[in-house]
């Protein structure tokens, strides 16, 4: 096996995929709200929120344990409804050389899926390929969802 993977993964939701684009292009501060149990914390570091360049902090629970993780917004892209993000400093740079993650939601009538795209180079061969990441965050897109879906 290389260094290098992708990972993707993706999960129907009921809720409003724009809404959903919308939270994770200018809203990502608001999503401790609705997943606490994942996501403790999320700061705007520099930059404006919803602006590529801006750089956020996370504090978040993976595998048990409190992480943080500061990104860069790497990418937006409103045709396509995705945000790209591109890690630059945190827990997860213990284990990967560069880590990439982009979420992207297709709209067609009342169907939105959500698809998260992982992009990493792992430091060495025993560093595993980030599945449990992954479940963190289809289990923080249901979150998500069924706080809209509360909402509505």
């Amino acid at each position: 096996m290389g260094l290098s993977g992708k990972l993707v993964s993706e999960t129907n939701i009921k809720s409003d995929g724009d809404v959903f684009h919308e939270i994770f292009r200018e809203r990502p501060h608001h999503i401790p709200n609705m997943s606490p149990d994942l996501i403790q914390n999320c700061d705007l570091h520099h930059g404006e929120w919803g602006t590529v360049g801006s750089v956020i902090f996370w504090n978040y629970t993976h595998d048990g344990k409190e992480r943080v993780s500061k990104q860069t917004i790497e990418a937006i892209d409103e045709e396509k409804k995705s945000v790209t993000f591109n890690l630059v400093e945190g827990d997860l740079m213990e284990l990967y050389k560069t880590f990439k993650a982009t979420v992207h939601v297709d709209t067609v009538g009342e169907d939105n899926l959500v698809t998260w795209t992982f992009v990493y180079e792992k430091l060495n061969e025993d560093v595993p390929d980030p599945h449990t990441l992954m479940e963190l965050c289809v289990k923080m897109t249901k979150d998500i969802e069924s706080h809209h879906l509360t909402d509505a």
